[in-house]
């Protein structure tokens, strides 16, 4: 008799699959994590068009798009993710994978890759819309624009991962979510774009997690960005993320809180 034997990529994807039939069977977590993010950017857009915008060399278009990008990347991502990892955690699911031969870092990418897929295609259909909606011409620097999403896609899913480490319940994952969307929100050019606020408080919002993120969408698509300010944007996305991973590996738990 041969014993079957499974690779890394065929255990992500069947992780993968059962994460998805899980997410589909969660209505709250999937309602908020679709449509939240489609409808908070008319929002921005009644705010912003009451801002002077001419002097900081920035139009509506150019400041709704990459604030699109971010609520995607906070709702779909960071937010589904705390009550996913939560959930899962609570429910012994992330304890008996554990006995058999998948590793931990597959079972967290497996439980991540269907909210991280959702935040990927819906910021796309948002970059999409608002390029068309708003009149916003072509990238000058697509490059930045990917680099930008990809990191906040890889950055919010480790924070995501962190913040349920202390989340005792599946109930108060939104209460110890809401720090970060809170802060990510007001102070990392989302709501309000950094050039609008006094220079000592724009330099303090600069290395909030999705600030450089936001920068790298938003420069990406003007082409004002010099490599000085991408490469401190790139740094900080990449401090980020590395401390997150380091408080996944250090405080992560698989077992319910008591």
């Amino acid at each position: 008799m041969s014993l079957a034997v499974t690779t890394s990529r065929s255990r992500l994807t069947a992780l993968a699959r059962a994460e998805m039939t899980l997410l589909g069977r969660s209505k709250g977590t999937l309602v908020a994590a679709l449509f939240v993010p489609l409808m908070l950017p008319f929002t921005v857009l009644s705010v912003v068009g009451e801002m002077d915008l001419e002097d900081a060399g920035l139009t509506v278009g150019t400041v709704v798009l990459p604030a699109a990008v971010g609520f995607s990347l906070l709702f779909a991502v960071y937010s589904a993710l705390v009550g996913i990892f939560v959930t899962r955690r609570e429910e012994l699911v992330l304890k008996r994978l554990r006995t058999g031969e998948v590793r931990d870092v597959e079972i967290l990418a497996g439980a991540s890759l269907p909210a991280v897929t959702i935040g990927l295609v819906q910021s796309l259909v948002l970059t999409v819309g608002c390029a068309v909606l708003l009149d916003v011409s072509v990238p000058q620097a697509p490059h930045l624009v990917v680099l930008g999403l990809l990191s906040g896609l890889v950055m919010c899913a480790a924070l995501a991962a962190v913040t349920a480490s202390f989340t005792r319940t599946v109930e108060s994952a939104q209460v110890t979510s809401l720090p970060l969307l809170l802060v990510s929100m007001l102070g990392s050019g989302i709501a309000v774009p950094l050039e609008m606020l006094p220079d000592r408080l724009a330099s303090v919002c600069e290395l909030l997690p999705l600030s450089p993120v936001i920068l790298l969408v938003r420069d990406g698509w003007t082409g004002d960005l010099s490599a000085y300010e991408t490469l401190g944007a790139v740094v900080t996305a990449v401090a980020w993320t590395g401390l997150a991973l380091f408080g996944v590996r250090r405080w992560f738990r698989w077992e319910p809180r008591r």
